[in-house]
């Protein structure tokens, strides 16, 4: 088992924003005691303070950790996102502090994939109108309008892993799977890969999006693709709030071009709970609104509280950097008994390694393994030395012109 250069107990984890109890356990299980656990995000100014002194940072979706913040964060060393996405971060940032940031690409994968089939099936048979209608006393026992999956097409724009999940669910129920993606991605099942936005729109009756918000998939769907779209066809929008163009899609549904809709994200969200949620889409009654709650389940919270605190548990125990973000990524062995792991994120520029190496030679450490990865502007060094005592070493190293952060840990 290795040891931290600094004791567990000294070592101080935030988490906010209510993450699953399972992550403050799992800190707790492997020694670490100084955990500071919040149900929400503070004020700018109180969780620069909170940071101030902090080393490990678990957030959700709803914590903005941009430059002023990282820059006041000198002993900050990791960020775990209990979530898919890692927009609220400064990632280029971060990474230049020497900051790795960990996600959850994956535990929640199913529960968005089910709750998008969910209200595919509810679309196609009117039940948003039906509902609400029912709710104002109305009685619409009819037909009309209300179709069965079988035998319809689904558009699915971004094919990772909730869109190609999506995919084999509705394709078990009879629907017939289009899909496109930037990237070359192999089909599952028979799903087929269309080779442009505008084929796939023109094809489908549901179109479903699963991307993430970047400059490209900005306002990707706005009046000019929802007019390539079908007559009566149904949209649905579980990834970013920034994919759709809200403006247009509701002068789509005045026009009854775009028969119904299901949005689990919006452009603007409430900061929480005790906030007012303010859409024009409010009115519709075949437009299902869900508050960002596609990977909200007991079994996705479980799934990233597992996920995101073992990654951080790794780096910190470790020194793994394996599925970061933004970061190089290494997956490292156990340390040995009475080894150092010294670890020297530095500058991705020429001579570093020679100079790192240079001070090895000086205090004739023997490295008894070496591993080096770089990514970008940022270079990951890690060598294993048959010493306990690198206190003078990792104060040279630190010494070193364009090193960003030294850590070290003993067998």
């Amino acid at each position: 088992m290795s040891k931290l250069s600094l004791p567990k107990d000294k070592i101080k984890v935030v988490l906010l924003e209510g993450v699953h109890p399972l992550a403050e356990q799992a800190f707790k299980k492997n020694g670490y005691n100084n955990i500071h656990y919040l149900k929400g995000t503070p004020e700018p100014d109180a969780l620069k303070q909170l940071l101030a002194d902090a080393h490990i940072l678990g957030i959700r979706s709803r914590t903005f950790v941009n430059k002023e913040i990282l820059d006041s964060c000198e002993k900050l060393m990791a960020i775990g996102t209990f979530c898919i996405g890692t927009n609220q971060i400064d990632l280029e940032k971060a990474r230049n502090h020497g900051i790795p940031v960990f996600n959850a690409p994956f535990s929640n994968t199913r529960s968005v994939a089910e709750l998008v089939l969910a209200e595919i099936i509810f679309l196609m048979r009117g039940i948003p109108q039906k509902n609400a209608a029912a709710h104002r006393g109305e009685w619409q026992k009819t037909a009309e309008g209300s179709f069965e999956i079988r035998g319809k097409n689904l558009g699915i724009v971004g094919f990772g892993h909730i869109g190609s999940q999506l995919g084999v669910i509705a394709e078990s129920l009879g629907m017939k799977v289009y899909f496109y993606d930037i990237e070359n991605k192999l089909p599952m099942g028979n799903a087929q890969h269309t080779e442009t936005l505008n084929e796939l729109l023109a094809k489908v009756d549901v179109l479903s999006l699963h991307v993430p918000s970047t400059s490209v998939t900005k306002n990707m769907i706005g009046k000019a693709q929802l007019d390539k779209m079908k007559p009566g066809s149904l949209l649905v929008n579980a990834a970013r709030g920034d994919v759709v163009v809200i403006e247009d899609l509701i002068a789509s549904l005045d026009s009854g071009h775009i028969k119904g809709a299901a949005l689990d994200v919006f452009p603007e969200e409430p900061s929480s709970n005790n906030d007012p949620f303010i859409s024009q889409l409010i009115k519709y009654d075949q437009v299902i609104i869900t508050p960002h709650i596609g990977g909200s389940t007991l079994e996705a919270q479980v799934n990233i509280a597992k996920e995101v605190s073992q990654k951080l548990l790794k780096y910190s125990n470790n020194g793994s950097t394996s599925s970061s973000v933004n970061f190089p990524q290494v997956s490292l062995p156990e340390i040995k008994d009475n080894q150092s792991r010294v670890m020297h994120i530095h500058k991705n520029q020429p001579g570093m390694l020679e100079k790192v190496n240079h001070i090895f030679t000086i205090h004739s450490m023997n490295i008894t393994a070496l591993h080096l990865q770089t990514e970008g502007e940022i270079g990951y060094v890690i060598m294993d030395v048959d010493c306990n005592d690198v206190d003078e070493l990792k104060s040279e190293l630190q010494e070193i012109e364009g090193t960003l952060r030294v850590r070290v840990l003993h067998g």
